[in-house]
């Protein structure tokens, strides 16, 4: 079966998309070597430094999700992200399906990748929670430690503060293993290289 070119990512997109992935990844080592390290025996990144790049990040990384909250507001790729609910979990069983056996035995993806639908029902539901639950609530506890006059003293009788930290953490932890597992997903393609070029040059 002959395969359609698709000008699935556009320029802004991926101009986020990168930004995002920088930043994640930066934000991602420095919070490890804070949590892990001190001062005398830094893990990857000095205590110091990476305190500054983490705090640093942390507000380049919010000002870039609102590039994307803006740009699916305006744009057509708002679309992407919107679920049907009804049928939703067999839908999600039928790609579990396919990542686990099908692709395997070379059998046809159940939902092909189309200029109207480029995210199979997996890939939406677990992208818009990334997107829409995971991402406002690590940034809204990151600047919230970035300004602790905000935070509560007192909830529930625990420190608002510890549990601020302790719901940054994690979150950034869940997030985390949402990355590593889209890394992988990117390699299932024509190629192994396919779905990284696609977000260099915008054609699927």
């Amino acid at each position: 079966m002959a395969s359609e070119k698709l000008y699935l990512y556009p320029i802004w997109i991926r101009i986020w998309h990168w930004l995002n992935a920088v930043l994640f990844i930066t934000l991602l080592i420095t919070g490890v070597s804070m949590q892990y390290s001190n001062p005398e025996n830094p893990l990857l990144v000095s205590f110091e430094l990476s305190v500054e790049l983490h705090n640093l990040c942390g507000i380049l990384i919010s000002l870039n999700y609102l590039l994307f909250i803006f740009g699916n507001a305006f744009t057509s790729n708002g679309r992407q992200y919107k679920m049907k609910t009804e049928g939703l979990m067999t839908r999600i069983f039928n790609q579990s399906i396919y990542y686990l056996f099908g692709m395997f035995k070379k059998q046809d993806a159940p939902y092909p990748i189309s200029a109207e639908n480029k995210f199979n029902p997996m890939q939406r539901f677990i992208y818009s929670t990334a997107m829409y639950v995971g991402f406002p609530l690590i940034i809204a506890s990151g600047m919230a430690m970035l300004l602790p006059e905000m935070i509560i003293p007192q909830i529930f009788g625990l420190s608002g503060l510890l549990l601020t930290a302790m719901l940054h953490v994690v979150i950034g932890f869940v997030l985390s293993l949402f990355l590593f597992i889209h890394l992988y997903v990117c390699t299932i393609g024509s190629s192994i290289s396919s779905n990284f070029k696609s977000m260099i040059t915008g054609w699927h």
